[in-house]
């Protein structure tokens, strides 16, 4: 059986983002209700909330950039503890680090007995 795709779902390069559309309108429109009495009224109460697409991009790549802000911010403390003064230099390439890179400086920092160790020179 073939399935048939909604004409929003197929065209979504004509400009308008539908499902910020209907958010802005629920929570317009329907300010005194709850999110359970909303997912009553459309029939939604059997859509796990967190299985959606639209959940998972929202707080997927919310929990990684403070995933990402948290280990840039314990990894700063670090590196402040054990070679204060830190040049700013060496600030600027914490934040601009990625998770992984962050966690691999986090680990030298036991060991390192300078910045340049801590970066891998």
């Amino acid at each position: 059986m073939r399935k048939v795709q909604a004409h929003w779902e197929s065209h979504p390069a004509d400009g308008i983002d539908w499902l910020e559309l209907l958010e802005t309108v629920l929570v317009y429109k329907l300010p005194t209700f709850t999110r359970e009495e909303i997912q009553k009224m459309f029939g939604l109460n059997d859509v796990d909330l967190k299985t959606t697409r639209f959940y998972q991009d929202v707080f997927g790549e919310g929990l990684v950039e403070g995933r990402v802000e948290g280990e840039a911010a314990m990894l700063l403390r670090l590196l402040e503890r054990k070679f204060n003064p830190m040049p700013e230099s060496a600030r600027q390439r914490v934040a601009s680090a990625d998770a992984e890179t962050l966690l691999v400086w986090g680990e030298r920092v036991l060991d390192a007995n300078s910045l340049d160790e801590i970066w891998g020179h």
